[in-house]
C-alpha cells in the first residue's frame, strides 16, 4: 500500500511541474499575442514596418478590398473586379536568394488562372522593393488579374532566432499567418518552389469539400511506406501512415484561430497561438523538417481537422525518382509541381528544371502554346534518360489543357 501511495504522490508532483511548465510557455505566448494586438491598434514595432493590415472583412470566402491610400505598401489594383466569391488568396514566404523563384511561382499562377488573385508576400526587408518593382513591371493586362500585399518577416519576440532558423530561413513564418492575417478567412500557402500547371482556383475549390471539422488541407509526404521518411526515421508523432507535406497547404484561417487543439503536453486543449511555442520547446531536438514536423505533430493529435488531397496537387521528385508512385498523377497528370531540394537550380532532376525554366523564360503576351508549351515539350524530350523524365508527359498533360482553356477564354472576351 505504501508503494502505491508513493507512486501516486510522484505522479502528482510530475503532473504539477508539467502543467507549470506548459502554462509558463502559454504566458510567454500570450505576451507575444498582445504585442501583435498593439501593432494592429497602430503602435508600430521598431524592428519592422507596419504589418499592412489594410484589408476589410467581407462576407463569403474573404473578399478583400485594398486601401488605395497605401500605395507605398501595395498596388491598388483598382482594375481587378471586386467579387468576394471569386478571388483566391495566395501566400508565400521568401527569404535569401528566393526572389526569382518566387516570381516564377507567381507568374505561373497568373498565367493560368482565369479568376482574380490576391498575393500575400512575406519577405525580408531588403527584398520588398525588388518584389514591388518586379510585379509592377508586368504588363498592365496582367496586373489587372491580381493584387498584392508585401509584409515583413516577423516572429514572436520569444526565441525569434530559433523560429527564423528553423529548417530553412523564415520557413516557419507560415505557422503565424493565422495570427498576422486576422482579417483573412481562407488562404492557400505555397512554398517558393511551386509551379502551377493549372489554375489556382481549381485547388481553391477544394475548400468546398471541407467537412465542418476540417481546417486545413495537405498532401501525404509519401504514398509508398517503403520509401517514406516519417514512418522510418521520425522521432516525433506524425500524421497518418507516412506524414504530410506542407509545401502546398489550404488553410481555413478562421477555423484555425477558433479551434482548441488536443496535444501531448497537457490535458488542456490549446488554441493555435498557445500551442506553437510549447511544441517547439518540447520537440526542437527531435525535428528535422522544422515547421512541417510541428504541423505533423499537431494533426497527429487532431486527425479529424485535416483534409488530405491527392499527390498530384503536390508532386515532388520523390514521386518519380524511384519509379512512379503517384497513381492520381498517372491517371490525370500533375496539377502542381513542387521542385523541393533545389532541383530547379541543379542537374539532378532535369525534367523539373525544364518546367521551371520554361515558365521563367516565357514573355508575357506571347502565344503560350508556341512560346511556352512547345519549347517545354522539346526540352522534356531530352530528359527521358532519367526516371522523372520518363514521367514528364505527366507534367504537360494538365498544363496543355490549362493553356487551351485560357486561350479559349481570351478569345471569347475579344
Amino acid at each position: 500500500m505504501r508503494c502505491y501511495l508513493q507512486a501516486f504522490l510522484l505522479c502528482m508532483v510530475f503532473t504539477f511541474f508539467s502543467l507549470l511548465y506548459v502554462f509558463n510557455q502559454l504566458a510567454s505566448t500570450l505576451e507575444d499575442r498582445d504585442d501583435w494586438n498593439l501593432k494592429e491598434q497602430g503602435i508600430p514595432d521598431r524592428r519592422s514596418h507596419d504589418y499592412g493590415h489594410l484589408l476589410r472583412k467581407r462576407p463569403g470566402l474573404t473578399g478583400l478590398r485594398d486601401r488605395e491610400e497605401e500605395l507605398d505598401r501595395e498596388r491598388s489594383g483598382s482594375a481587378v473586379k471586386e467579387h468576394s466569391d471569386e478571388r483566391s488568396h495566395l501566400a508565400v514566404v521568401a527569404c535569401g536568394p528566393r526572389l526569382e523563384e518566387t516570381l516564377t511561382m507567381l507568374k505561373s499562377a497568373v498565367l493560368l488562372s482565369k479568376k482574380p488573385l490576391h498575393f500575400y508576400v512575406f519577405a525580408e526587408d531588403d527584398l520588398h522593393d525588388r518584389f514591388r518593382n518586379a510585379l509592377d513591371s508586368w504588363p498592365r493586362t496582367v496586373q489587372t488579374k491580381f493584387n498584392f500585399t508585401i509584409y515583413p518577416i516577423t516572429f514572436p519576440k520569444e526565441n525569434v532566432k530559433e523560429w527564423k532558423k528553423l529548417f530553412k530561413p523564415c520557413a516557419s513564418q507560415r505557422l503565424f499567418l493565422p495570427l498576422i492575417l486576422k482579417e483573412v478567412d481562407s488562404l492557400l500557402y505555397v512554398d517558393t518552389d511551386i509551379i502551377f500547371l493549372q489554375p489556382v482556383e481549381d485547388i481553391w475549390a477544394l475548400f468546398s469539400q471541407f467537412k465542418s471539422s476540417h481546417l486545413a488541407a495537405m498532401a501525404p509526404e509519401h504514398e509508398e511506406p517503403r520509401i517514406g521518411w516519417y514512418n522510418r526515421f521520425a522521432r516525433h508523432p506524425y500524421y497518418g501512415k507516412t506524414g504530410i507535406n506542407s509545401g502546398v497547404m489550404l488553410m481555413n484561417m478562421t477555423r484555425l484561430r477558433e479551434k482548441s487543439f488536443k496535444n501531448d503536453m497537457t490535458i488542456v486543449a490549446l488554441k493555435w497561438e498557445e500551442i506553437l511555442m510549447p511544441l517547439l520547446q518540447k520537440y526542437k531536438l527531435n525535428i528535422t523538417w522544422g515547421d512541417q514536423d510541428l504541423l505533423n505533430i499537431i494533426f497527429h493529435h487532431n486527425p479529424e481537422s485535416l483534409y488530405v488531397f491527392p499527390c498530384q496537387w503536390n508532386y515532388r521528385p520523390d514521386h518519380c525518382i524511384y519509379g512512379s508512385n503517384c497513381q492520381q498523377a498517372d491517371q490525370e497528370g500533375v496539377f502542381i509541381l513542387h521542385g523541393n531540394r533545389g532541383v530547379y537550380h541543379d542537374d539532378k532532376q532535369p525534367a523539373f528544371r525544364a518546367v521551371y525554366e520554361a515558365i521563367q523564360k516565357y514573355t508575357f503576351g506571347e502565344d503560350m502554346e508556341t512560346s511556352l508549351l512547345q519549347p517545354l515539350e522539346a526540352s522534356l524530350q531530352a530528359t527521358t534518360n532519367t526516371y522523372c523524365g520518363r514521367a514528364s508527359h505527366l507534367f504537360t498533360k494538365k498544363l496543355k489543357q490549362s493553356i487551351m482553356s485560357v486561350q479559349q477564354d481570351a478569345a471569347q472576351r475579344r
